[in-house]
């Protein structure tokens, strides 16, 4: 999303899941997450471990519950990784 776009819903109080779905990690139908899993194969959960400790560790400090949340997302994906439910 450009910046003039996120400018817009910002002024217009659209509501967007930043924990979720943010806009920003997709770009040409292309999910973020996915482009990672693919480029870093067995490295995936590790990748999914460290933003699971980030989100953790600086929820106190910077963004509170919403980190919270998205530590959870990265468990959640991390968990279902491991389950063969989800990227693999």
């Amino acid at each position: 999303m450009r910046h003039e776009e996120y400018m817009k819903q910002k002024m217009n109080g659209e509501s967007r899941d930043n924990v979720n779905n943010p806009p920003h990690y997709n770009q040409a139908g292309i999910e973020c997450l996915d482009a990672i899993a693919a480029a870093t194969a067995d490295g995936y959960e590790y990748y999914l471990q460290g933003n699971i400790i980030k989100y953790l560790w600086r929820y106190r400090y910077k963004n509170g519950v919403e980190d919270l949340k998205k530590a959870q997302f990265y468990l959640d994906k991390l968990i279902k990784n491991k389950e063969g439910t989800g990227n693999e």
